[in-house]
């Protein structure tokens, strides 16, 4: 019998003004995505994510401390708690990237990954952290994460995360493909001008080098007063064959969903025996260098 999961991805613009109080930017973020999330759970969705720090505006594009003042907890903070209570109510796995503090003065971007029963399974970290960009000063309120590349066993499947500029990266994806995930997701802010021409190209490689099913999520629309770049949407879910299943669209607040048969993850891989194939005893001077 097969095992088709349905699975949600939710894009959304940030409309609160940047020089408004951090408080009111949070509620109104997390407010907007809970009734987006009611509505996914409607449609039938089972697990979703959420885009890179969901609850306000991609603040990494100046340097200011008052974005500390996001921070919380994991998982004793509101915003995690909540996801708890949602999660559980719908019967869902949600991934809430959050603005994580570990304790006073360090703080992590942060994926919990909670489960269908409202139970957090833990956390991923984000990796790799950009600081060279105009507008990506990540260094500035994140350490690098430590966790290295979990794999959590969900009611739905075995997930794994890889946050935006992680994608960059295939060593990690690779290490979520030798932990058994069978779902990656991979929340981002990331605009046009800068990786566009990337959206479509990485993640679907990552798919089909490791045969899983990703799923990107990607903001919208401008955020002031920064300016920085267009988040241009085009959330999607694609297969271990790098096919693409749902794409949303460029500049609208979205719920993009897809259903996903894991088992074809086992015709893949009995096809293209990539995993049997590796010569990982060859590949030291990947990690010398």
């Amino acid at each position: 019998m097969s095992r088709i999961i349905k699975g949600g991805l939710i894009q959304v613009k940030c409309t609160e003004d940047a020089s408004a109080p951090v408080a009111k930017i949070k509620k109104a973020m997390i407010d907007k995505h809970v009734a987006l999330i009611e509505q996914a759970a409607s449609q039938g969705v089972e697990v979703l994510c959420l885009q890179e720090l969901f609850y306000g505006h991609y603040f990494c594009a100046e340097q200011e401390i008052k974005w500390y003042e996001f921070a919380e907890r994991i998982p004793d903070g509101p915003t995690t708690r909540l996801m708890c209570e949602l999660a559980s109510k719908h019967k869902m796995v949600i991934i809430p990237p959050i603005y994580e503090e570990d304790m006073t003065g360090v703080y992590y971007n942060t994926a919990p990954v909670i489960d269908a029963d409202g139970e957090c399974l833990g956390i991923y970290r984000k990796a790799h952290l950009p600081h060279c960009h105009p507008g990506f000063w990540e260094k500035f309120y994140f350490r690098p994460g430590n966790t290295g590349y979990p794999v959590f066993e969900t009611k739905v499947g075995n997930v794994g995360v890889y946050i935006c500029y992680d994608r960059h990266f295939p060593e990690g994806a690779r290490i979520l493909g030798l932990n058994g995930a069978e779902i990656v997701f991979n929340p981002s802010a990331t605009v046009a001008g800068l990786s566009e021409h990337l959206w479509k190209l990485e993640q679907p490689a990552h798919a089909v080098a490791n045969q899983y099913f990703v799923g990107a999520i990607n903001r919208v629309g401008y955020e002031d007063p920064w300016r920085t770049g267009e988040f241009y949407g085009q959330s999607y879910f694609c297969d271990p064959r790098g096919k693409m299943l749902t794409v949303g669209s460029r500049d609208q607040d979205e719920i993009i969903t897809a259903e996903m048969d894991l088992d074809l993850i086992k015709e893949v891989r009995n096809t293209w025996q990539f995993f049997r194939d590796r010569r990982p005893e060859s590949y030291d001077q990947v990690i010398d260098l």
